[in-house]
């Protein structure tokens, strides 16, 4: 009888962890934890406002957090200023478009280079279409492409994968995005996020 308990929550939490496994909000944290003490390997890029590459970092562990000395006061936390941690360097940004990206991730810009000109007439239930994407970026995420530009409307890059989810970050003007696993933070950029079925 014991044997068969012992069996019986071995198998419980098998299946919990495979279930989990999944759950994008879940990845989200290892990565952010990940990052907070290991650092990710990743590629740094600032933009001028012609999507101009300004410079580029790369580190194998690189930590992004808000520097929150420039916060208005302990409440505020409204510091748009990054601090960079690149091994035991760190750098400093605010201001132009900057985009890091962790290793593995790649910008698939040429194959959707053309301007996006979707037409969809399909009919659908808006309230329940919402509710099962909150569910999706939590859970499993969805087949997306992100188009990001500068701040003035200029293409800087395209990423797509088969589980994207979006989340928000402690930088004001920024988002934190899970592609495939692999991060990307994207900061002061306009973005576009469709669901990959709309523009295939």
């Amino acid at each position: 009888m014991k044997h068969k308990k012992q069996l019986l929550v071995v198998g419980l939490l098998s299946m919990t962890v495979i279930m989990l496994s999944g759950c994008q909000d879940i990845m989200n944290s290892f990565k952010q934890f990940e990052q907070s003490f290991k650092g990710l390997e990743m590629t740094v890029r600032t933009y001028d406002e012609q999507s101009q590459v300004m410079d580029k970092v790369q580190g194998k562990s690189v930590k992004i957090e808000r520097d929150n000395t420039f916060d208005t006061d302990e409440d505020s936390k409204d510091s748009s200023v990054i601090q960079i941690t690149v091994g035991k360097n760190e750098m400093h940004h605010v201001g132009s478009s900057m985009i890091i990206e962790e290793k593995g991730l790649t910008n698939v810009f040429d194959e959707y280079a053309d301007k996006v000109d979707i037409n969809n007439t399909k009919r659908s239930v808006p309230m329940i279409n919402s509710m099962v994407n909150d569910f999706s970026n939590s859970f499993k995420g969805k087949d997306k492409v992100i188009l990001i530009r500068s701040q003035n409307g200029t293409p800087l890059a395209t990423y797509a994968g088969n589980k994207v989810s979006m989340y928000s970050t402690d930088v004001p003007k920024s988002t934190g995005i899970l592609i495939d696993g692999k991060y990307l933070f994207i900061y002061r950029c306009d973005y576009t996020i469709y669901d990959k079925a709309l523009v295939d």
